[in-house]
């Protein structure tokens, strides 16, 4: 039996473009909105697009955060994805408000690069750091994706750090992972081919049981 995953809504999300990636994996996500909506999923996923403040406003209105908290603390999966990953973090430069905390580190935002522009917009490539559910080892093909954004995170922790890319000068997270607590910065519902198999490794992932890295 399957993984029946639950795709959180709190009205800044790319719900549309995500569901339409895992329809394309024969894989239906169940939209979240209340937090009793929570329990009925093995899997979540939280993405994100806008700014860090209202996000997290818009999270906490809807009760979730407890749950979400909870959730990673019983050591369930959870996926996010672009500003998805952000919210996981304590802080961000891009506002006040908390973060959820789940990972140790801040959100900054990018600095200015000669011939580069902000936000990162575009395809970039990946460099793997650790071992990571979204990503095959032993695939030697270079893993190019999408991304836009103009904060990027900075871990506490380097063990967190599953994969990097570059901006300019500068090395950027582009995937972070803890246990069964994942999330990538690019947006691999946008990345094509190279996105839609890092879904379809992290459904194989969860469906073998969705063993802890760490």
């Amino acid at each position: 039996m399957t993984a029946r995953l639950g795709l959180i809504d709190y009205g800044m999300g790319n719900i549309h473009s995500v569901n339409q990636a895992f329809k394309k994996l024969n894989k239906p996500l169940g939209i979240v909105r209340t937090p009793e909506e929570i329990k009925n999923y093995e899997a979540l996923i939280l993405p994100g697009v806008g700014a860090f403040d209202p996000a997290m406003e818009n999270l906490q209105k809807t009760g979730m955060v407890p749950s979400i908290k909870l959730w990673v603390k019983e050591d369930k999966p959870l996926l996010g994805i672009c500003l998805g990953l952000q919210l996981l973090f304590e802080s961000s430069e891009e506002g006040s408000t908390p973060g959820l905390g789940l990972l140790k580190g801040h959100v900054r935002k990018l600095q200015d690069n000669p011939g580069e522009r902000i936000p990162h917009m575009g395809w970039a490539l990946l460099n793997q750091l650790q071992r990571c559910p979204l990503l095959d080892e032993n695939d030697k093909v270079d893993q190019w994706v999408y991304f836009v954004h103009s904060y990027s995170a900075i871990t506490s922790d380097k063990k967190d750090l599953a994969a990097s890319t570059t901006f300019g000068d500068q090395v950027l997270s582009a995937i972070v992972w803890r246990g069964r607590l994942g999330a990538c910065q690019f947006h691999p519902e946008k990345s094509s081919t190279t996105g839609q198999k890092m879904l379809s490794r992290w459904l194989k992932w969860l469906d073998q049981g969705a063993k802890s890295l760490t």
